[in-house]
């Protein structure tokens, strides 16, 4: 059975005592203080939570996905009135609903192109009109092996996410890099 995990239940305990809590906080924390509280989020590939905190922390309503048994049981013992489902994002249902926003951490550009723009394609059918998605990849197209896994990565580049959200009913708003030189996509579903 293929590891539809990209590696990160093989490697679920490595990356939980690997994960920079200090990288990216102080941007997913802005975009979550822009929505109102009691919002609806979904976290795609949620790993054991620590972007998951910081939505808590905001007083935001979380579901959450991620494709390694071990990482999601380590979530759900940290959070275990969340909602969660054991699945990869590409195959995952969205809990057959909306959400106010979406966020994906450091997951987009572990999938091969297809994966990625089925979850883009997803992402626009699961957000209510006027809903936020922030997500991580390059801003430049390139490939390269994850340092954990050593599996290939791939960004397919601003111009295509651009294209492939719009094509999703969704823009582009603005980008940020953090501290870590992880690069953070603000975009916002149309109508209000």
């Amino acid at each position: 059975m293929p590891d539809k995990s990209n590696g990160y239940e093989e490697y679920a305990v490595e990356f939980m005592r690997r994960r920079n809590a200090v990288i990216g906080p102080n941007i997913v924390r802005g975009w979550a203080a822009s929505f109102p509280p009691g919002a609806e989020i979904l976290e795609l590939a949620c790993g054991h939570g620590v972007v998951t905190q910081l939505l808590v922390e905001s007083g935001l309503t979380v579901s959450a996905v991620d494709a390694s048994p071990t990482l999601l049981r380590a979530f759900s013992q940290r959070f275990p009135a969340i909602p969660t489902e054991c699945a990869p994002a590409e195959d995952f249902t969205f809990f057959g609903r909306t959400f106010d926003g979406v966020v994906a951490w450091g997951l987009l550009f572990l999938l091969e192109e297809p994966a990625q723009r089925t979850i883009l394609r997803k992402v626009g059918n699961a957000l209510r009109p006027g809903g936020r998605f922030l997500f991580t990849a390059p801003h430049q197209e390139c490939d390269w092996i994850d340092i954990l896994t050593q599996k290939p990565s791939r960004s397919l580049g601003a111009a295509a996410y651009k294209q492939a959200l719009y094509k999703a009913g969704m823009d582009v708003s603005h980008g940020v890099t953090d501290e870590g030189n992880n690069y953070y996509y603000f975009v916002t579903k149309s109508g209000s």
